[in-house]
Parts: structure tokens; C-alpha cells; sequence
């Protein structure tokens, strides 16, 4: 059986929605028109335009692979978002308050939030769609919700029960999906063009009648980009990085090891230039090795991917302590030169996206854009690379 990055098993892909034309109150469709590198194609972001059919009808249409075209007569009030990538995107357009549930609402690394000057985001109201046992379509009827952004073949791959029947029957019956599975790219159950962060986002932002704080967005990421493209140092004086799962077995010597991957997973290090250290030694998406095996690679730094959202700081250096009292581990570049770091969550949006670009930056960096100090660093407007105050003031509406 298959494994995700979280080193969990995952049931092999099912059903993928395919075939249609439009989709009108819910019915589902598959992936249009695709460029030769697996993006939506200039048609399709032209299409994804809010179209006013007339003075009494102010309904208007969003549309997105895979399921292609949907109407809305208003804007969502309520909606869910099986990936916390899509939660932020929503919570990025000011529509906490709408939030109804998400995979887990334990994972969502709501501690960035906290830096952001009177944003208030808690999952506390927030159900779980789904736990590790997979998850009931019922759960949408008690939801119900305006929108689902969903990827509705994701859930296809999650749960052996669930295929284009059910999402044709939620979306006819209580709302329809929206959605594009943004994690990683190449899984052989996804064969419709995959998006971008912003892309999605903006798809995202079209639904909900938010193009102006989506724009603002988009252009604190575009500066934000700019100044670290200006500021990275020569290829061959960036430190070598390997991306390690914080849910390894530290103790027992079992790490999943992960190239760089293409898709939003690891936007941020392909945006900071990391120099990868693990790709040339994996073949596929991710390695099983043991400490031997990470000694012979040697990375210069290692970031524990999950570090934001499955372990506390305090639980982190309790595994960083274990790493570091294996006599093989011990002997690690990184270890004995205390490159050690949390890593990003993987299912990140935009706000997310932007702490987490901060943060790679200033552990792979720290002599350009400053040192990484823990969590604390974000309080540091200092050496921050955006403006806290400005996000909040999207989010807030106060822009």
C-alpha cells in the first residue's frame, strides 16, 4: 500500500471524476484545456470570470479543473475546505467566520496567525470532516455548506467509498465543489492541469466576490519574491538542504527523506533557491533511510517538513535531542553545527505561504535576511520580509 508524506498509509486512487461539459448547481466534470506543464491554460483563467447575466440576475460563474464550471447566484456564506490550503485562502479573504470544518483542524498551523495584528483565527468551532479512518459522506448533509473547496478526486483517494456519484449527489443536494489538488505534482491518480498557489487562490477569490484583497495579496507574495530573488547569495555558496518528516522514527532510525517536489508542498524552497541535497540520492517522491544512510548524504542543514503543524516547539527539540544523542545522528554536518529546523506545513495558503517563505529564508540564509530565532523570530518587524500589519488589514478588510 501506498504512503503519504506523513508516512501514513493511503488507499490506492479509485474514481476520478471525469467527462461533462459544465457544471450547473453541482454536477462535476474533468480538467479542460492544459498547457504542456501540467498548468491551466490562458483559456482557462479567462473563463474564470464573474459574468452579471442581467439587472434581476446577479449570478455569476467560477471555473476550475477538475470540475469545470459553477454557478453561483451569491456569494458563499458558509463552505468547508478538506485541505487546510484552501482554509487559508478563505480565512485570507476575510471569510473566517464561515468556516464549517476541515480534514483536521488540529493540523492547521494557526500559531502564524497569532503575529498578525487583531487577526483572531481558532479552529475551536471548526469540525473534523474526516479522521483516520476516512470520512462519511453524511458529513457534508450536517455541514451544509454554500461551497466545498474540494478537490472531489482527492476525497476519491482517501476513501475507497467515495467516486463521482457522491460528488455529483452533495453538489446537486447541498453545494458544489470547487477545487484543484495542489499539494504535489505527478501522482498517478491526477491526470487534469494542476494549479499554482495564486492561480487556486484566485479561483478561490472569484467565488467569494474578493478579487481586490485576493490583488492585495498577490502583490505583497510578488514583492516579496522580488526581494528574495535580489538578495539570494551564488548557488554554489548556498548551504546543501535535506527535507526530513518530522513524524520519523528518531528513536528506532527510520526517516522519510523528500526531494524537492514541484507543486505547492514545497513552494517555498523552490522559491528561495534551496539547494537540494537529497534529489540526486531518491528515486519518486520520498525515501525510507535510516541513520547510516543520512551520514553518507551529509546535508549541511536539515528541515523537518510538518515541524509547523504536527509538533509543538517543545516537542520538536525533545526529537532534536534524540537525533542528536544517536551516536550516528551525532556525527550528522547539520547536527554539530546546529542547523536543525521546523519545517512548513504542507497544505499551505497564502498566509501561511508567507511565514513559512520567512522562515526558510532565515534558516537557510540567516547572513541575508537574518537569524532564525524559533517562533519568536516572526515578532521581529525588523528583519521580517512583509508587512504583518498590511496582512491583517486585508484579512480585516481595512485596506
Amino acid at each position: 500500500m501506498a504512503r503519504d508524506d506523513h508516512g501514513r498509509e493511503m488507499p490506492a486512487r479509485r474514481d476520478v471524476v471525469r467527462g461533462g461539459s459544465a457544471l450547473l448547481g453541482g454536477g462535476l466534470l474533468a480538467g479542460c484545456l492544459s498547457g504542456g506543464d501540467g498548468t491551466a491554460t490562458d483559456q482557462t483563467t479567462a473563463e474564470n470570470t464573474a459574468t452579471e447575466t442581467g439587472a434581476d440576475d446577479q449570478s455569476y460563474s467560477v471555473t476550475m479543473d477538475p470540475v469545470g464550471t459553477v454557478e453561483f447566484e451569491e456569494p458563499p456564506e458558509t463552505w468547508l475546505a478538506f485541505l487546510s490550503t484552501y482554509g487559508d485562502m478563505g480565512i485570507a479573504l476575510g471569510q473566517i467566520e464561515g468556516l464549517r470544518g476541515l480534514w483536521d483542524p488540529e493540523d492547521v498551523p494557526t500559531a502564524f496567525y497569532d503575529y498578525l495584528p487583531g487577526v483572531d483565527v481558532s479552529m475551536d468551532d471548526v469540525a473534523a470532516v474526516a479522521g483516520e479512518s476516512g470520512f462519511d459522506k453524511e458529513v457534508f448533509y450536517e455541514l451544509d455548506c454554500d461551497v466545498h473547496l474540494v478537490d472531489p478526486n482527492w476525497l476519491g483517494v482517501l476513501s475507497d467509498d467515495w467516486n463521482g456519484e457522491d460528488a455529483d449527489e452533495i453538489g446537486d443536494a447541498v453545494g458544489p465543489f470547487l477545487g484543484n489538488y495542489l499539494r504535489r505534482r505527478g501522482d498517478d491518480w491526477h491526470d487534469y492541469p494542476y494549479y499554482s498557489l495564486y492561480e487556486a487562490f484566485e479561483k478561490v477569490a472569484e467565488a467569494f466576490r474578493e478579487r481586490e484583497r485576493f490583488e492585495a495579496f498577490q502583490s505583497i507574495h510578488d514583492d516579496v519574491l522580488a526581494e528574495v530573488e535580489s538578495s539570494l547569495p551564488a548557488p554554489e555558496e548556498r548551504p546543501r538542504v535535506g527535507l526530513l518528516s518530522v513524524n520519523s522514527d528518531f528513536e528506532g532510525g527510520s526517516f522519510y527523506a523528500y526531494p524537492v517536489q514541484d507543486g505547492n508542498n514545497h513552494k517555498q524552497y523552490r522559491d528561495l533557491g534551496m539547494r537540494d541535497a537529497f534529489a540526486e540520492h531518491i528515486q519518486g517522491n520520498y525515501a525510507n533511510w535510516d541513520y547510516e544512510a543520512l551520514l553518507e548524504v551529509d546535508p549541511d542543514a536539515i528541515v523537518f517538513q510538518y515541524g509547523f503543524s504536527h509538533v509543538t516547539e517543545s516537542e520538536f527539540d525533545d526529537l532534536m535531542d534524540a537525533l542528536r544523542d544517536d551516536p550516528v545522528g551525532g556525527r550528522l554536518s547539520a547536527v554539530q553545527n546546529d542547523r536543525l529546523y521546523r519545517g512548513g506545513a504542507s497544505y499551505q495558503g497564502p498566509v501561511v505561504n508567507l511565514f513559512q517563505t520567512e522562515a526558510a529564508a532565515k534558516q537557510f540564509y540567516p547572513e541575508t535576511f537574518g537569524e532564525w530565532r524559533g517562533m519568536e523570530t516572526f515578532a521581529d518587524d525588523e528583519e521580517a520580509l512583509f508587512d504583518r500589519q498590511a496582512v491583517a488589514d486585508i484579512i480585516n478588510g481595512d485596506f
